[in-house]
């Protein structure tokens, strides 16, 4: 649990790759017994760093060009503020449950 949540808040500010290429070496680095042994680790690291990316707009870059085009058509958009507020109040009590289930 404590790498899911770890490296998903890292993700929420950084891209997914980086953010999960530092917590795959920081659970050890060594694939194959990620793979095998400390494979739930290894699940809640990608989990983390692949869901949570969707709490920002810088979180993943689909948001961002997402919120750009729908500017662009004259869609109003939140801010990055808002936006938080909004993913946060949505996507948080998900990933609670997320953690129970699947990483406790």
């Amino acid at each position: 649990a404590m790498y899911f949540w770890a490296t998903g808040l890292l993700s929420s500010f950084l891209d997914n790759a980086p953010t999960y290429l530092v917590f795959f070496n920081l659970a050890g680095g060594d694939a194959p017994t990620l793979m095998s042994t400390l494979a739930p680790t290894l699940a809640a690291i990608s989990a983390g760093s692949v869901f949570m990316g969707a709490l920002t707009y810088i979180g993943n870059a689909p948001n961002f060009m997402i919120k750009a085009i729908a500017e662009d058509r004259g869609i109003r958009m939140p801010g990055f503020f808002g936006y938080m507020l909004w993913s946060c109040s949505i996507l948080l009590p998900l990933f609670a449950v997320m953690t129970f289930i699947w990483f406790r």
